[in-house]
């Protein structure tokens, strides 16, 4: 039942306003939304601009009040991105940069020390690492220009398009505020009424119901800046840049079933796999690319380069690799720097500049914000992990948990204290200091005071639309079946049928697989703000077109017995070896296994808390005898049902074949012998093998 003291409207951007009726007495103070002040609001879904596309202003104090408060909900865990894993590495520039920027560290040569965490968004610091969720990617930069902070996702777009909604989207996707429950997941009432009725969602939506969600691994995650950045060169002139995180073992993820019990095998299954590889020398890498355009480019777009929820298409912009981001050290205390680092997206260096993009500049405002609340002192920047390489030198003093001992008197400038023999400190550059670039005067940046988004933020649908025809068939499948799971756990009743209803204008073929797998009818097409455009489908979105094929970085398992061959155990632990990969030895009992030249080989892992999953590829090296007594463990039959199930290269030894019988693996391309043909099949995965084992939406 519809609520009547509202009215639903919908804004210049497209963006859902529910408002108090326009001809109704105004006497109900409980429908009229108000700032902690009391002070009535006149809109909750834009920040308040100077011009339709320009800076967000520092006056709104609807949108700073309702920051703030967020900023400091919850002491002292991160509000988003609690649970997260970091290590030390290296950046080094790779390309000449200096005809877009003049920033120090992409000289050509130069290398950057580095500090890199990678997150969830909705658990807190201790969920799991492995649920259906965003991925933070954050990388603090200690240049000799001071700190640069690229804070990003392994999503290129986000949910909402400005700030001032972010509050309500995490407020959403958080446990439920009567219950507390569910931690870590977006598959429950609250947060799928909020998306439903916000189309601005639906292609971040998308990704997230996608494979990117589930990752193999922290290593093999794709990163963005998400937003439109500026590089700026020695002369002034401004470039738009995209930033992307290429990683060197490609793309991987895992399917649905395989996260869930990850989740079970190993809470730690991630922050486990990216220490354990630094600690063994396989040290992960991403390439860092850019996409560059000018204003040009930018206006002959039928999206806005401003709107966080676009992306360009790599096929139109294709990305400049510019440098090389290696981990090579881990923490050495995991509270004093992967906790306490405080990343800001207002920290740039001179030859890096901000746009008006209305979710960078609340973000610009917000991180800065919630760091002093959660360290406790606003000299969070003095903690050796957050202090940057190069000298500081500024008036600011005092302060809780001050750790400098300025010298002298000097506290302020100007001042005439140098001409007395004293010493004066540090003054302002306008040749080498931060300069912001120049926006434009002949557009809409500047003008009226507005609350109010441009028009083309009003298209919700295109890119939505883009990503699910750039998809496999197998990925299309997956993304219906996840809206599917989310949207089943959902109790409104009006929800699932007004997510549908937005997803027929993405395309018709996912709403009526998704409304199928739901049971419900096929409610009407939603309006559209604006009508979607079709736009080339784009290879780039895509997770299996990204695959790698190797098993370098990666982990096989062997699962043995007594009576295992020590030959052919040898053998297959070498060649893995060889390619770069991890063999683990799993047997019945940690002890290990007497082999057939009678000596006992140590096991890496107890099968009962070694299942298939947490493994790329698995081997299974038995005697006869040894077969016939794991065909009767069911944690054996169940190891290898997984590993085929998660579609998963199988290598099997002629004797073990009464194990795959009784697992019901049947035989196909991924199911091989012990030799070469093992180690090709390891590099991937079979998705052809999926409709056979599982049904999908």
């Amino acid at each position: 039942m519809a609520d009547t003291r509202f009215e639903t409207t919908t804004g210049n951007g497209g963006e859902t306003h529910q408002q108090a009726p326009a001809k109704g007495s105004h006497g109900d103070a409980d429908a009229h939304l108000t700032t902690n002040q009391g002070i009535r609001v006149s809109d909750n879904q834009n920040s308040l601009k100077s011009g339709e596309r320009g800076p967000v202003l520092l006056e709104d104090f609807v949108l700073r009040e309702k920051i703030f408060h967020f900023d400091h909900e919850r002491i002292p865990e991160r509000i988003v991105h609690a649970r997260g894993s970091a290590a030390h590495g290296t950046f080094e520039a790779t390309d000449d940069l200096s005809d877009i920027c003049k920033a120090a560290l992409f000289k050509k040569g130069t290398k950057t020390p580095v500090f890199t965490r990678f997150s969830t968004v909705a658990g807190g610091a201790g969920s799991v690492d492995t649920p259906r969720d965003v991925r933070g990617f954050a990388v603090k930069f200690y240049t000799t220009e001071g700190n640069w902070d690229l804070v990003g996702n392994n999503i290129p777009v986000f949910f909402i398009q400005d700030a001032i909604k972010f509050p309500d989207l995490v407020h959403s996707v958080k446990m439920e505020a009567d219950r507390a429950y569910p931690q870590a997941g977006s598959a429950h009432d609250t947060f799928w009424d909020w998306a439903s009725l916000m189309p601005e969602t639906t292609h971040m939506l998308m990704w997230a119901m996608s494979d990117r969600a589930i990752p193999r691994s922290l290593r093999t995650i794709e990163g963005f800046g998400i937003h439109t950045f500026r590089m700026v060169n020695q002369a002034g002139k401004s470039t738009f840049v995209k930033f992307h995180w290429k990683p060197k073992l490609g793309l991987q993820s895992t399917v649905w079933d395989e996260a869930l019990k990850l989740q079970a095998a190993d809470n730690d299954y991630h922050r486990r796999d990216l220490y354990e590889a630094i600690d063994t020398g396989a040290f992960p890498e991403w390439e860092l690319g850019i996409q560059a355009f000018d204003q040009a480019l930018a206006d002959s777009l039928d999206w806005d380069v401003l709107d966080a929820t676009k992306i360009i298409p790599e096929e139109m912009i294709p990305v400049r690799i510019i440098g090389r981001m290696t981990l090579d050290r881990n923490p050495d205390n995991f509270f004093a720097e992967t906790e306490q680092v405080a990343y800001c997206p207002a920290n740039v260096v001179p030859g890096i500049d901000f746009t008006s993009d209305p979710l960078l500049q609340g973000r610009l405002f917000s991180y800065l914000d919630t760091q002093k609340s959660r360290l406790g002192t606003a000299n969070f920047h003095q903690i050796p992990i957050n202090a940057p390489k190069c000298p500081v030198m500024n008036f600011q003093r005092d302060g809780q948990m001050q750790m400098t001992v300025p010298k002298g008197r000097a506290n302020y400038e100007p001042n005439s204290l140098a001409a007395h023999g004293e010493d004066g400190g540090p003054r302002e550059c306008p040749m080498t200091g931060f300069a912001t670039a120049k926006g434009r005067a002949d557009h809409d940046e500047t003008g009226e005071k507005l609350r109010i988004r441009a028009e083309l933020f009003a298209d919700h649908y295109s890119h939505a639309r883009l990503f699910w025809k750039s998809q496999t068939d197998s990925e299309r499948a997956h993304i219906a079946s996840s809206f599917v799971f989310e949207l089943s756990k959902v109790g409104l009743e009006q929800v699932p049928a007004r997510l549908v209803a937005n997803l027929r204008n993405v395309d018709e073929d996912l709403a009526r697989r998704v409304a199928d797998g739901l049971g419900i009818d096929l409610p009407k097409m939603a309006k559209a703000a604006r009508e979607p455009i079709d736009i080339e489908p784009s290879d780039a979105l895509s997770i299996q077109k990204n695959m790698k094929a190797t098993i370098e970085g990666r982990q096989i398992g062997i699962l043995i017995a007594d009576g295992s061959d020590a030959d052919e155990i040898t053998t297959l632990k070498s060649a893995i070896e060889k390619a770069g990969a991890k063999a683990f030895v799993v047997a019945p009992r940690i002890g290990g296994a007497k082999l057939s030249d009678g000596k006992v080989l140590k096991a890496d892992g107890q099968l009962l808390g070694s299942p298939s999953q947490i493994f790329d590829a698995v081997a299974v090296i038995l005697s006869e005898d040894g077969a016939a007594v794991m065909a009767k463990e069911g944690a054996a039959i169940q190891f290898v049902m997984d590993a085929f199930g998660h579609l998963k290269a199988i290598g099997a030894s002629e004797t073990a074949k009464p194990l795959l019988d009784k697992a019901g693996i049947e035989p196909d391309d991924g199911v091989t012998g012990l030799g070469d043909d093992f180690l090709k099949a390891a590099a991937r995965r079979f998705y052809d093998r999926e409709p056979s084992i599982r049904m999908l939406a």
